[in-house]
This record gives structure tokens, C-alpha cells and sequence, in this order.
């Protein structure tokens, strides 16, 4: 039975009329054209739909649309002001933390709600928080040392 849905979707009001039960990676791509989340394992399991759902990182693949109701939706289409990237996209580009790239929006969208709860992880914090990102390039150490320059620049350097 398709009900609407209203939503923020990257700070503007959007709505659809749907079945509840579809999926956010889904609506996001069919509906929004927002082909930046990918769909990988369709289980939750390996990051690559990862968005941000009221500023925490949440796999979209997994999402009902029923959940999503009245909240923020931040994708990485969504994530720089105007051309300003976001502090972890720009520390991506400065160490070369991608190969493929298949990975990286989800790796960046959980690595900004990674910080958004712990704004200055240590390595350790990082490396758990970024556990659950599968990456089959090998571009971890990279990421991790991404990561770390991205929290030190929300920090203001420190």
C-alpha cells in the first residue's frame, strides 16, 4: 500500500509516495537519481550504501522508508556546501584514500558519523568505527590517516 513520505533529503523538504517498505537505497536511487550510495551486499553488511540519517551513519540498504519519516537525510551528493568539500571528503583527495572508488561514499559517510559521535577518535577508535566498510582495494591504512587529518581539521588542528 503506497503511503507518502516526507523527508529531508540533503537540507531540502522532500516527499514520496511509495510502499513504506522500500528501501532507502532504493528510493534514493530510482526516485532522486543520487546514484553516489552503491549498492554492495544488500544486507547491511559491507558500508557501501552508507548515508547519514539525523547526522548517524546508517546503511540505506537496510532502511525501510517507513523508518525514514520526518527525518534529516544526508547523502554524499548532499555533503559539501557549494564547492567547499567536507573536511573528510578533502582529507580523502589529500591522501589518496581510494583505488576503485566503489567503496568511498559509504567509507566517508560512516567516517562523518564516526565524528559526528566521537570528534576526536584515536587510531584505535577509527579502525573500530570503520570495522564494518569493506574495502577490496586495501586502501585502509590510508583511510585510517584520511580520517585522522579530517578530525584534526574539525578540530580546529588539534
Amino acid at each position: 500500500m503506497k503511503e507518502k513520505i516526507e523527508f529531508e533529503l540533503n537540507g531540502k523538504k522532500v516527499n514520496v509516495e511509495l510502499d513504506k517498505s522500500q528501501t532507502l537505497l532504493w528510493v534514493l536511487r530510482t526516485y532522486f537519481n543520487l546514484t553516489g550510495t552503491k549498492y554492495g551486499c544488500g544486507e547491511g553488511y559491507c558500508g557501501a550504501c552508507t548515508v547519514l540519517i539525523n547526522n548517524e551513519a546508517v546503511r540505506s540498504c537496510a532502511t525501510k522508508m517507513g523508518e525514514v519519516a520526518g527525518k534529516s537525510v544526508v547523502t554524499i551528493e548532499g555533503l559539501a556546501k557549494g564547492d567547499v568539500l567536507h573536511p573528510v571528503q578533502k582529507a580523502f583527495v589529500e591522501h589518496d584514500a581510494l583505488q576503485c572508488g566503489y567503496c568511498t561514499p559509504g567509507m566517508i559517510m560512516n567516517a562523518v558519523g564516526l565524528l559526528n559521535q566521537n570528534p576526536n577518535p584515536s587510531r584505535e577508535d577509527i579502525i573500530w568505527g570503520m570495522e564494518d566498510n569493506l574495502c577490496r582495494c586495501g586502501a585502509h591504512n590510508r583511510i585510517i590517516d584520511a580520517i585522522q587529518t579530517a578530525a584534526g581539521e574539525i578540530n580546529g588542528g588539534k
